[in-house]
C-alpha cells in the first residue's frame, strides 16, 4: 500500500498515461478502481462530480442477501448476493455493515398463502447464507415471534389481528456513500489516482477526454484499457448499451413518529403476496420508508425526484400496518435513484421494470471500451472483478490475480476488535480502527489553522437532530476529497436528505472548509 491517499477534485496534476481510465465513481466504479490497483495496474479514476454522486447514494442502505431474487426464479443472483453480502460484513467492511432485524407482521387477515411464503422465503434465505458460508454470528437464523415479541421490538404495529411475526435477518450499511468513500480511498491507498470533477467529453477503449470542472481545462488521457461504470449514463458513452432505468423512491421520517422501532418492519402491500413496504430504522435517528418500482423513462437526471403518487402509496401501506397515523407532513425528506437495469431481448413483453433481472452484464464495445451494467450495490465487487478482468483480458494487460474477496476496506476489522475500540461510537461505526486517525487529523489541522480545540469540541453535533462532527467534516476535505459544503452534507454525509438539518449543519461544513484552507495556508498538512 503506498501510504498517502489520491483523491482530489480536478485535474491538476492527473497522469495522461496509465494502463486504465475508469469513468464514474459510484460503488462499482470505485470497486474498479480498487481492483485494478492492487492488481498492480496504473489507475485513473474519474467523475464528472464527486464519489457516490448517483445511483448508489439513492439505496435503501441494505445488503441484501438475495432472497427477492430467489423468488423471481434467478438463482444465481440470488446465490451471488448471499455470497457477496457474508464478503461484505465480515471481510471488506464489517465496520460499516451490521446485522438487521426484519420483521414480518402476521394478522388474522394475513393469507394462508402469503404466510406460507414469507415463511418459506425466509428459511430460503437462510439456506442461501449456510451456502454462501456466512457466519450464524453474523446472521442469526430466522424464527417465528410471538405476539407480545413482536410489539416489544416494533411497538407501533396495530395490535388489532396482531398473530404474531415472522423474523429474519439481513445486512444492513451505515451509510451507503460512505461506503463508496471508503472504498474510493482504499484505491488511492493503492496507488489509484482519483479525481472528481473531471467530466469525459469523449471515450473510447485507448482514449479518454477530459475536461476539469473548476478550471475548465481540457486533457487526453492515453489509456490501455478503460472502463465506462456510470450506470444509468453508460448508454451515453457506448451507444451499444440499452438501459430500461426503474426509479426506487423512499421517504425520510424522524425517528419519534414511529416510537420504540428496534427492528426493520416488511410491511405488506395490500393485494399481494410477495410486495412489502420496509420500514428501516437508521443509526443517525431517522427511519427510511421504501420503495417503489416504477419505470423511468426519458433524459437522465442528475438528481432524480420522487413523485406524489409514490409518496402517497408508501404512507398507505405503512399506515396500514401500524398505528400511529402518517401523514404528508409527517415526511421531512425524500429521494429517489434510478437503477440502471439492462434492456436485454429476453426482457422483451416484461410489462414492469420489476421483473427485470438484477443481474449485471459486462459489456466490450466496438472501440475496446468495457462497459458494466446492471447488479446492485451488494454485488460492486463481484461487478467490478468481471469488469477488470474483461479490461485486462482485451487489452492484454499484465495483471496480478483479483484479491479483493480477501481484501479490507481501510478501517476495517474483526466485530470484536471494533467493540473494544475506546474511541467515540459514531466514529467507530464510520470509520472503524481508522477513528483514531479521524479525531487526530482533526486536532492537526485545527492546530495549524490556530485553533486549539477539545475532544469535546472535534465531537459535538452539529445540532441536536445533526449527529454530525465537525472531526469527520475535516477529515472529509483532507482525506476523502471532499471539495465544498455539497460534497460534506450530501455524500460523505447524509445530513442533506433533510432540509432542516442541512441548514443546521452548514455552519459547521463552512468552518471544517476554512479550518482546512488556513492549515494549507500556514504549511503542507503531513500525510498519514
Amino acid at each position: 500500500m503506498s501510504g498517502p491517499t489520491r483523491i482530489r477534485a480536478g485535474l491538476t496534476d492527473a497522469p495522461t498515461d496509465v494502463d486504465l481510465v475508469v469513468i464514474g465513481l459510484g460503488v462499482t466504479g470505485a470497486g474498479v478502481a480498487l481492483d485494478a490497483a492492487t492488481r498492480g495496474l496504473g489507475v485513473l479514476a474519474v467523475d464528472a462530480h464527486d464519489l457516490a454522486f448517483g445511483t448508489s447514494r439513492w439505496s435503501s442502505k441494505m445488503v441484501h442477501g438475495g432472497l427477492r431474487y430467489l423468488a423471481q426464479g434467478q438463482v444465481g443472483v440470488a446465490h451471488e448476493s448471499a455470497v457477496e453480502r457474508g464478503i461484505l460484513m465480515e471481510t471488506t467492511a464489517p465496520h460499516l455493515a451490521r446485522a438487521m432485524p426484519m420483521l414480518i407482521p402476521i394478522t388474522s387477515g394475513t393469507a394462508p398463502l402469503q404466510r406460507v411464503l414469507s415463511r418459506s422465503g425466509l428459511m430460503a434465505g437462510d439456506l442461501l447464507r449456510r451456502g454462501a458460508g456466512t457466519d450464524v454470528e453474523t446472521l442469526p437464523r430466522p424464527r417465528h415471534l410471538s405476539r407480545t415479541e413482536a410489539l416489544a421490538m416494533a411497538p407501533g404495529l396495530r395490535p388489532a389481528g396482531l398473530r404474531g411475526a415472522l423474523l429474519g435477518w439481513d445486512g444492513q450499511l451505515e451509510d451507503d456513500a460512505r461506503l463508496v468513500t471508503t472504498i474510493a480511498r482504499t484505491a488511492a491507498a493503492y496507488g489509484a489516482e482519483v479525481r472528481t470533477r473531471a467530466r469525459v467529453l469523449h471515450a473510447s477503449g485507448t482514449e479518454v477526454a477530459l475536461r476539469d470542472e473548476i478550471t475548465g481545462a481540457t486533457s487526453t488521457v492515453r489509456a490501455r484499457a478503460v472502463v465506462n461504470a456510470t450506470g444509468v449514463w453508460a448508454g451515453d458513452l457506448a451507444d451499444e448499451v440499452t438501459l430500461r432505468p426503474s426509479r426506487g423512491t423512499h421517504l425520510v421520517l424522524r425517528g419519534d413518529r414511529l416510537p420504540g422501532l428496534r427492528t426493520s418492519v416488511f410491511a405488506p402491500v395490500p393485494g399481494s403476496t410477495s410486495r412489502f413496504v420496509m420500514v428501516l430504522p437508521q443509526p443517525d435517528g431517522t427511519i427510511y420508508v421504501g420503495l417503489t418500482d416504477e419505470p423511468a423513462p426519458g433524459p437522465v437526471p442528475d438528481v432524480p425526484q420522487p413523485t406524489e403518487p409514490e409518496i402517497g402509496f408508501l404512507l398507505d401501506v405503512v399506515a396500514a400496518t401500524f398505528t400511529g397515523p402518517l401523514r404528508r407532513e409527517d415526511v421531512v425528506g425524500a429521494f429517489a435513484g434510478l437503477r440502471p437495469l439492462l434492456d436485454v431481448a429476453d426482457s422483451e413483453g416484461v410489462d414492469s421494470t420489476a421483473d427485470l433481472s438484477r443481474r449485471h452484464a459486462v459489456l466490450t464495445g466496438r472501440t475496446g471500451m468495457v462497459t458494466v451494467v446492471g447488479g446492485k450495490l451488494t454485488t460492486y465487487r463481484r461487478m467490478a472483478q468481471d469488469a477488470v478482468d474483461a479490461a485486462v483480458a482485451h487489452a492484454g494487460l499484465d495483471a496480478d490475480p483479483c484479491t479483493t474477496p480477501t481484501l479490507p476496506l481501510l478501517g476495517a476489522a474483526p466485530r470484536v476488535v471494533l467493540d473494544a475500540l475506546e474511541e467515540p461510537v459514531r466514529l467507530v461505526r464510520r470509520f472503524g480502527t481508522d477513528a483514531a486517525l479521524v479525531l487526530a487529523e482533526a486536532h492537526e489541522v485545527t492546530g495549524r489553522a490556530g485553533e486549539q480545540l477539545s475532544d469535546e469540541e472535534l465531537l459535538a453535533p452539529a445540532a441536536p437532530t445533526v449527529p454530525v462532527t465537525l472531526a469527520e467534516l475535516v477529515f472529509a476535505v483532507t482525506h476523502e476529497g471532499a471539495h465544498d459544503v455539497d460534497d460534506l452534507l450530501d455524500r460523505r454525509t447524509r445530513v442533506g436528505l433533510v432540509a432542516p438539518d442541512r441548514a443546521l449543519a452548514e455552519p459547521l461544513a463552512e468552518r471544517a472548509l476554512a479550518l482546512v484552507q488556513r492549515a494549507r495556508a500556514n504549511g503542507s498538512l503531513p500525510r498519514r
